[in-house]
């Protein structure tokens, strides 16, 4: 029996088709004030696989709490969910209120890297070099996000008990995608949403959709470089498991900090503090065997991107004093007695 087919209407009515897609053209109220990345080094103990550096972890939440809620001693405590099998702690929730709020300057993006999470179920199915139709890759992207959003969840639970506002956002579940490894979808206006009604998004590196190489791995790096082209943050920073960006790795004993690097229109960029041409020494970039994001160098790489739009980079360990005053804002005020790498335009 032949299917009756619907006469077309002379006259549809246009409410009965999708509205189209809404054009973002808000703005935030105020200044992006920092995107921060968190270096999958530095908050994973990067040779126990999906092991969390916990005090690392806690030492960055406490300074998050406190560049955000300055003259706050303690936040609320927003995870109320079980932890480890325990009780839920609700804290004491009557002290929630419009006074609660007071003092947040929660303008601020995070980042996370993946550390010993995702990164050894994609390279052992070659997840970031695509091809889907295998099913090792189609169970090594599966395993991937698997891991990464579980330590997306970790963080954002970590912020929570502090008092900070964070929400998950996986770079997958929001449709970003790529094409040929470069963002070719990454739409922006829900982290906007997010940020308007006083929450600090959680962005984390990601194995997403390739239009071209079916998948690949969305590195944290990258994802920095394209909110700071699309926001314009006051400032971005990257806290990692050393002190900084040095001309060789930082085991070797002879390792100098590179405590400024200035970046030339073209992209290419020098370093100025210390005169390593006077010391007769290079620059020497390694990345690890396991690393499918490419390492220090793709850092330095996208840190320069961000560098020639006008927006200072510091580069710095965690958890130290020094981290706290870049997430502050205050390097620029004593910059002799900062321990770390400066990433700026020459302009």
């Amino acid at each position: 029996m032949e299917g009756v087919q619907p006469k077309s209407d002379p006259n549809p009515n246009p409410l009965d088709a999708p509205p189209p897609a809404p054009v973002v053209t808000r703005s935030l109220q105020t200044p992006l004030r920092c995107i921060v990345k968190l270096g999958g080094a530095a908050i994973t103990n990067k040779y126990e696989l999906e092991s969390i550096n916990e005090a690392n972890l806690s030492s960055v939440c406490e300074q998050l709490r406190e560049a955000m809620m300055p003259q706050i001693e303690k936040g609320i405590g927003m995870d109320w969910s079980r932890r480890n099998g325990n009780e839920i702690e609700l804290g004491d929730i009557s002290k929630i209120g419009e006074s609660s709020v007071d003092g947040l300057n929660s303008n601020f993006i995070v980042v996370h890297g993946a550390g010993s999470f995702g990164h050894f179920q994609a390279s052992k199915s070659g997840v970031h070099k695509g091809g889907l139709h295998s099913p090792l890759v189609q169970a090594g992207f599966v395993a991937t996000r698997i891991s990464v959003t579980s330590l997306n969840l970790a963080i954002v639970r970590a912020l929570a008990r502090g008092g900070i506002p964070a929400v998950g956002m996986p770079p997958f579940a929001c449709g970003w995608s790529t094409r040929q490894r470069d963002i070719a979808s990454a739409d922006a206006s829900q982290i906007m949403d997010s940020l308007l009604a006083g929450f600090v998004p959680v962005l984390h590196g990601d194995a997403v959709l390739d239009h071209a190489l079916d998948c690949t791995i969305l590195s944290g790096d990258v994802i920095i470089r394209h909110l700071a082209e699309q926001l314009t943050p006051k400032y971005v920073i990257f806290l990692t498991d050393v002190h900084g960006v040095y001309d060789r790795p930082p085991s070797d004993p002879d390792a100098v900090l590179l405590k400024e690097i200035v970046v030339k229109e073209d992209g290419s960029w020098t370093v100025v503090e210390p005169d390593l041409l006077q010391a007769e020494k290079g620059v020497e970039i390694t990345v690890a065997a396991h690393d499918t994001t490419g390492g220090m160098e793709a850092k330095i790489s996208e840190a320069a991107i961000i560098a020639k739009l006008g927006i200072d980079v510091y580069i710095t360990k965690v958890g130290t004093e020094h981290s706290l005053r870049a997430l502050k804002g205050q390097v620029h005020e004593n910059p002799d007695d900062w321990l770390g790498t400066i990433i700026r335009s020459d302009k």
